[in-house]
């Protein structure tokens, strides 16, 4: 019980940026400008359970031939804070079953402000705009931007998508400038397993990479949301973080200390963006795995 006590604690403190790497007065880096961001999240594992392993030879086949950040850790548990991290720079909440909206900056206002276009692409999500509860396999708290107040209600919410519509708009070369893509439990790993999620990307990710659009500018990343639950390393545990895309370094690995408040800061950056919610205003960039 007292541990379970303590990171509770240490959970709350990391979100007002203690202990949880939010606070480098050096960003480090900052990436070059890019086309278009895709970002995809995957479910609850750990570095040591996906690298290296052979249930996901599509995955690490990616961070072999282009970058992996070693020593990237998620924030906090459950799940939701963290998805909030990665698009608000906050924790919001830490309950999954939180229904509330969130008013706080985030990354849709931060786009729409420099007029960037954005989609969140989530699988076996009901319909376009669709802001309601689950309907497994889509879980709504891994879609953060169905919470936001710049989404709800405004002309902003046909930006929240089945990601059925993903492949159409590769095949017509209209994507956004972000896309955030969050495949359905029974391909992030959530419920089912590593080599089902590896397919999925291979399946569906596979075309992106190697799209014109995608060659010509664009970079992704494949990241986890949290580690396993018995991986209680700065909180959140250690994950993979893979990024890819033309102009990234080949084959390299960094060993810099990372969460997600950075890759918040990066998809924005990269897009040419430097008003950054949250966290992510101090948190390091990432700009080292860029050429």
């Amino acid at each position: 019980m007292q541990v379970f006590k303590r990171l509770f604690v240490l959970t709350i403190l990391a979100g007002f940026g203690v202990g949880c790497g939010a606070g480098a007065a050096n960003h480090g880096t900052p990436p070059p400008v890019s086309t278009r961001v895709f970002l995809v999240v995957e479910e609850n594992h750990s570095f040591s359970e996906v690298i290296g392993n052979s249930a996901m030879p599509y995955l690490n086949g990616l961070a072999n031939k282009y970058a992996l950040g070693t020593q990237y850790f998620a924030d906090a548990r459950p799940s939701i804070p963290n998805y909030f991290m990665l698009t608000a720079g906050q924790f919001e909440t830490l309950d999954n079953g939180f229904s509330g909206t969130v008013a706080d900056d985030n990354v849709v206002r931060e786009l729409v402000k420099a007029g960037k276009t954005w989609r969140s692409y989530a699988e076996s999500l009901p319909k376009t705009g669709y802001t309601g509860g689950d309907v497994y396999p889509y879980f709504k708290h891994h879609n953060p931007f169905a919470y936001f107040s710049d989404v709800i209600g405004t002309a902003q919410v046909n930006n929240v998508v089945p990601f059925s519509q993903f492949s159409s708009g590769l095949a017509s070369n209209s994507l956004p400038d972000f896309s955030f893509i969050v495949p359905n439990v029974l391909n992030d790993a959530h419920d089912g397993s590593l080599s089902a999620a590896d397919q999925w990307l291979s399946t569906n990710i596979d075309p992106l990479i190697k799209s014109s659009a995608f060659q010509s500018g664009g970079f992704l990343i494949i990241l986890f949301d949290e580690g396993d639950l018995s991986d209680l390393s700065h909180i959140g545990g250690h994950v993979p973080f893979v990024i890819v895309g033309p102009k990234v370094k080949s084959a390299y690995r960094s060993s810099t200390f990372y969460q997600h408040q950075s890759t918040l800061r990066l998809v924005l950056s990269t897009l040419g963006i430097n008003s950054f919610p949250g966290a992510a205003a101090a948190a390091p960039d990432m700009g080292e795995f860029f050429k």
